[in-house]
């Protein structure tokens, strides 16, 4: 049976070329903000790769067709849809979408997935999810640890969300041999924040370390990708001093009106956005287009590399 997959043109021929290109994942567009917003967010964070010197490949399942970048109508149907009609994609339920010609918004795991597929190496994004606070009793750890122990993708984000359990996230990271990178700083960024309070494990300066990181990984046979934790812009953070007892107090409304399973990522975004008077989306939307310009950098640096070997 042929792959589901369909490359947009632009994307296809900066593929041959060897040009570089970065993914991005959809959810933002589908579950992250209502529309409008969503759509101007969408084409800002493609605008900043592009500003970059990279191709923007947003990933999405359409019909039961995964797409590997989104043409203008394509994206905008997304955007308008209801969040109701539009599965929300792990490495679970990715070919269970595409099977049933469902629509689909691809996270991290799903997103790493189809950019693997179709030769996409670098992919930015918001945060990562990872093990959530309590998960000793709940088990409940995102796919994405895993996903990044497997497939060979460089993610850039801006840490893990700071709703989750950070130090028990790093650890799991380094039990699956994942390497987290902080860009220009000793600390392991925090979302909202610079800084987490825990060391990180390794340091870059330069996005041509993480580029030939990258490659040599490659050619020593490691499976998995790296991850690169990028420190929001200092003028857009919300302090860590600041934003952790509100999270703590969205964390004690949730258990209150038990609040569990998938719901529970959705409800502290939205509790935590109400807290900080809309300070955390504001936030959020400037740590990803921070993201989207890190990824492009080192999609350039990969595309050199590969031309130079």
């Amino acid at each position: 049976m042929t792959q589901p997959l369909d490359t947009t043109p632009e994307v296809a021929a900066a593929l041959q070329a060897g040009d570089p290109v970065v993914s991005l994942e959809s959810t933002i567009i589908t579950h992250g903000m209502p529309y409008p917003q969503n759509l101007e967010m969408a084409r800002r964070v493609e605008a900043e790769i592009r500003a970059g010197g990279a191709v923007p490949a947003t990933i999405a399942v359409v019909a039961g067709r995964i797409k590997i970048g989104l043409d203008q109508t394509t994206m905008e149907q997304l955007a308008r849809m209801p969040q109701a009609q539009v599965m929300k994609l792990s490495r679970a339920d990715l070919a269970v979408c595409a099977a049933t010609g469902r629509t689909g918004a691809t996270t991290v795991a799903a997103t790493m997935i189809c950019a693997h597929l179709a030769g996409i190496g670098v992919f930015a994004t918001g945060g990562i999810g990872g093990v959530h606070r309590g998960a000793e009793s709940s088990f409940d750890i995102s796919a994405d640890l895993n996903e990044l122990a497997q497939t060979p993708v460089t993610v850039i984000c801006a840490g893990a969300k700071a709703i989750l359990d950070l130090s028990k996230t790093l650890e799991v990271l380094e039990t699956l041999g994942v390497p987290v990178i902080a860009f220009g700083q000793d600390q392991l960024p925090a979302f909202w924040s610079r800084e987490s309070g825990l060391t990180a494990p390794l340091r870059m300066d330069d996005p041509v370390e993480i580029a030939r990181a990258a490659a040599v990984r490659a050619a020593l046979n490691i499976p998995g990708g790296q991850l690169v934790a990028n420190p929001i812009p200092p003028e857009a953070e919300i302090p860590r001093a600041e934003i952790a007892p509100i999270v703590d107090q969205a964390l004690a409304d949730a258990a209150r009106h038990r609040i569990g399973a998938k719901a529970v990522t959705p409800y502290l975004l939205q509790r935590i956005f109400e807290l900080t008077e809309g300070r955390s989306l504001s936030a959020n939307i400037e740590l990803v287009l921070n993201n989207a310009r890190l990824a492009a950098r080192i999609a350039a640096e990969a595309a050199r590399l590969r031309a130079a070997s």
